[in-house]
């Protein structure tokens, strides 16, 4: 059974607090990880597999994706909810599981077909939660997509260390976790698609019972 991820009303924009703050230069810096990241990983692979600069970029992916709870947290304290930050938390986020993903898949250690399942879900997702948002809707994330994510985030940190590269058991944990990922992420994207059909079913019965001649 999945778990409802009913769009709540956002708050007008009349409201928002200015968009140059702490929460969302947390999440600017976490946009501009990704390249780094990618750029780190293949740029090793061109040298000496497994050397200094993957351990970077598995840094540097790990700090990022840790602090994706920070600006959300910071935001929700300080009340520095902004629609800027509502758009670029998940470009954030996406854009660096997107992009380890394609290195990884470039060098050679994440089969293509993982990598491709994974990005279409957060693109679709991504362009539903963007176009509910310009309707002033915000779509929750469900318990699925969180533990989605998590799993996502570690399978993703075991894939680019080094160690999964030449130690065999370790080789067989990363897989089952992007195993695991995939499957979290084919589940909860077809959850957010049946809560996407069943709201916008609810939001047009409501609006037939307020036209003329409709039931108030």
């Amino acid at each position: 059974m999945t778990q409802m991820t009913t769009p709540t009303p956002a708050r007008s924009s009349d409201a928002q607090p200015s968009p140059w703050n702490l929460p969302n230069a947390i999440t600017v810096v976490r946009i501009l990880f990704a390249p780094v990241v990618f750029v780190l990983l293949l740029v090793d692979a061109a040298g000496v597999h497994g050397g200094g600069l993957r351990w970077w970029a598995t840094a540097l992916f790990i700090v990022a994706m840790a602090s994706d709870g920070v600006d959300g947290h910071l935001a929700r304290s300080w009340g520095q909810i902004t629609d800027f930050g509502k758009i670029a938390d998940p470009i954030a986020d996406k854009g660096m599981t997107g992009l380890t993903l394609i290195g990884l898949s470039v060098v050679g250690d994440v089969w293509w077909a993982v990598t491709i399942v994974i990005l279409l879900r957060e693109i679709g997702i991504t362009i539903y939660r963007v176009i509910a948002l310009r309707s002033h809707l915000v779509i929750p994330a469900s318990r699925a997509g969180k533990l989605k994510t998590v799993v996502q985030s570690v399978a993703i940190a075991c894939a680019l260390a080094p160690f999964a590269l030449h130690v065999a058991w370790f080789q067989w944990i990363t897989w089952a976790l992007l195993a695991a990922a995939v499957l979290l992420t084919l589940y909860s994207g077809v959850a957010y698609a049946v809560d996407a059909v069943r709201g916008h079913r609810a939001r047009s019965s409501a609006d037939d019972t307020t036209q003329p001649g409709g039931t108030r």
